[in-house]
């Protein structure tokens, strides 16, 4: 199960790309994996996941274990053998598997189901109570009558439909009630197992794609997914049964008449086929194209300090407005499309019942056809003629849902290249860190290659510095430690076990990272310093700030750390966001430390209180050090000078100093900027 402040706080960890799940997974014992993977090997020995789905209880849970990607999607698809497991085929009928998320509402849609049988019959009875009051008042009262005075059988007719009117009533309402909230808890399902299949993703695919996008699948394309699978289901089927019904006893009523109407069934036919392939294709780009303005409206949004420092809001309402008048031409088509499937089925509506005016009015004058009978007859074509626009309505609604579905299944469908959970454990963890001959470049940048057959290895309770240019693969040696990235040759390992072979979920837990710019998220302090452990008292929260030099300023707040630090944290300054991630670190008590660009973004006097922290942080801890300030480097056991993807130099500060080398030019050129 996710972390509760991650599941409130999902659109930051998008931005921040720290969160992807999916490791390879390798168990010794092949009985040890989870049920719900099985493993082939590739290239460069990855293992991409082939899931033999199983069903998961609500709200995507799984009595298994709450694997991620076992649920929703592995209900509603079978397997399907691909080059890759993250180019996985949407397995099925888009229409089958949208209306398959509600199965798991089974007992709800049936109960809602009785309720709309009841009430369509309802419905159906009632013009035949019109008919016999027509008939009986003109003195023709149906034979079952019998010796009935007409006044009394009036009356007694009028009380039957008022009986069934109120039975009819109710029984729509506890139709509605019942399917909309098998729809409510369907699509909570849905949105469930969807974010959860995003957070499952690699981080390769969070470079690729925008976080404006995911999140418009999880709300516009959700939120329409949710009409069609909870109302349009109640009312599609309400006016199926009533089309049904009501052309049976048009049947009964007069088959010559009803015969005459069906002459218009097979063109309205044949123009919802072609109609619905147009509008499916349309509202797939419609989908597309909202998902790109929302994607433009997210970055600026959360760049906005950027967007005012450059004065560029025209600039961006420009971008905002080209991307939504895209979406606004493709609805524009989508309309027009609709308008004259519309205007067609209705004119079939008007046409036929303008014949069965004419024809009904010709047996009528002949006497084959009493004035109840045809005025039923004309209740039940406007029932049958309401009933069907109703459903061509619908149909376009459920054609835009298919639409968003596909949107929704390819992410479900699509398993993350490193699974999250499985592997080895080690008990202890000593801390031994090796880069064995690792090469290694960015998914989204496969023409760069980033490290170049690098190798070096950090001993337990060391503190290694890593320098170099900007660029030269310094956080990327971070980003491969985390696991977030495998290397396209060569090994990281951990106490001399590739990190291939090891537990990602075990592996983060033993790692603290300390960043430039940590991420703080929109809620307490308290809650921030949590995130690392999330069964911490306050006490051991507050002792951990207090070694972070963060107790003095939390103090000064009026709700001290309770006090809410804003989306991102943006109402720390940057020092104090430091300390407070320092102190999540330390609460973490991880084995393993990374220490990215700590203090580079601080002034000395913030940054003596930032280093000092650091340093009871780093005690007794495996640690990296990526700077290129000389006072987060000169106290480190060893520095390794990185460069093009490469160490070209390693030693003391004190002897690469002394060296005629790179180190020494970057000190020379630190000090000549100071």
């Amino acid at each position: 199960m996710g972390h509760p402040l991650a599941v409130r706080r999902g659109r930051q960890l998008f931005g921040m790309r720290r969160v992807a799940r999916g490791e390879n997974l390798r168990t010794a014992d092949p009985a040890a994996r989870p049920r719900c993977l099985q493993f082939t090997r590739v290239s460069r020995a990855r293992a991409h996941g082939r899931r033999r789905r199983r069903g998961r209880a609500e709200f995507g849970t799984n009595p298994a274990g709450g694997r991620p990607g076992c649920g929703l999607a592995a209900r509603y698809s079978s397997s399907v053998s691909s080059p890759t497991a993250a180019s996985r085929r949407p397995r099925g009928p888009t229409a089958v598997r949208l209306l398959r998320i509600a199965r798991p509402e089974a007992a709800l849609l049936a109960a809602g189901l009785v309720c709309l049988t009841i009430g369509s019959a309802a419905t159906l009875i009632y013009p035949q109570g019109v008919r016999v009051v027509i008939d009986a008042a003109l003195g023709k009262a149906p034979a079952w009558a019998g010796s009935i005075d007409r006044a009394r059988l009036l009356g007694l007719v009028a009380l039957v439909m008022a009986g069934v009117a109120l039975v009819s009533a109710i029984a729509m309402g506890l139709r509605f009630f019942l399917f909309m909230l098998a729809g409510e808890r369907a699509i909570t399902r849905v949105r469930s197992e969807l974010y959860e299949a995003i957070l499952a993703q690699e981080i390769a695919f969070f470079d690729k794609e925008r976080t404006g996008d995911l999140t418009s699948r999880l709300s516009s394309d959700t939120a329409t997914l949710q009409s069609a699978v909870s109302a349009n289901i109640s009312w599609g089927l309400r006016n199926l049964i009533q089309l049904a019904g009501g052309f049976a006893l048009l049947l009964y009523t007069s088959p010559r008449l009803t015969l005459l109407i069906l002459a218009v069934v097979p063109p309205v036919a044949l123009g919802a086929v072609v109609y619905g392939r147009r509008i499916r294709r349309l509202a797939r780009k419609v989908q597309d194209a909202l998902a790109e303005g929302q994607a433009v409206a997210d970055e600026t949004i959360a760049g906005v300090r950027t967007v005012r420092a450059f004065a560029a809001e025209e600039a961006e309402r420009a971008r905002y407005g080209g991307a939504i008048g895209r979406a606004l031409a493709l609805a524009r088509r989508r309309i027009a499309a609709a308008s004259v499937f519309m205007t067609a089925t209705s004119f079939a509506g008007y046409a036929s019942a303008a014949l069965v005016f004419w024809y009904g009015g010709t047996l009528l004058a002949r006497g084959e056809l009493s004035v109840g009978a045809l005025t039923s007859f004309l209740v039940y074509t406007l029932l049958v003629g309401f009933s069907l626009g109703a459903v061509a309505d619908l149909w376009a609604d459920f054609l835009r849902a298919l639409g968003a579905a596909e949107r929704v299944f390819e992410l479900l469908d699509r398993s993350p290249e490193m699974p999250i959970r499985g592997g080895r454990t080690l008990d202890p963890v000593a801390g031994t860190v090796e880069l064995d001959e690792v090469v290694f470049h960015y998914p989204s940048r496969p023409d760069a290659v980033v490290l170049s057959s690098l190798s070096l290895r950090v001993e337990p309770g060391e503190v290694v510095a890593l320098v170099g240019p900007s660029g030269a693969g310094k956080s990327t040696i971070a980003a491969l430690l985390l696991r977030f990235y495998d290397p396209d040759s060569g090994a990281v390992r951990l106490d001399g076990v590739d990190l291939r072979e090891v537990d990602a979920g075990w592996l983060r837990r033993h790692i603290g990272l300390v960043a430039q710019e940590p991420l703080l998220f929109s809620t307490s302090i308290a809650e921030n310093i949590r995130y690392g452990r999330p069964d911490a008292s306050r006490d051991a929260i507050e002792a951990a700030a207090r070694a972070a030099n963060a107790d003095d300023f939390i103090a000064r707040f009026p709700e001290g750390y309770d006090t809410v630090v804003g989306e991102r944290g943006v109402l720390l300054s940057g020092g104090q966001k430091q300390r407070v991630a320092i102190a999540r670190a330390l609460l973490k008590d991880p084995r393993i430390l990374i220490l990215d660009e700590a203090t580079s973004a601080l002034d000395a006097q913030v940054e003596h209180l930032v280093v000092d922290a650091l340093d009871r942080l780093m005690e007794g801890r495996t640690t990296l050090v990526i700077a290129h300030r000389l006072s987060t480097v000169r106290n480190a056991d060893r520095v390794l000078v990185i460069d093009h993807g490469r160490v070209i130099e390693t030693g003391p500060h004190d002897e690469l100093v002394a060296r005629d080398g790179l180190y020494r030019r970057l000190v020379e050129r630190q000090f000549a900027v100071g």
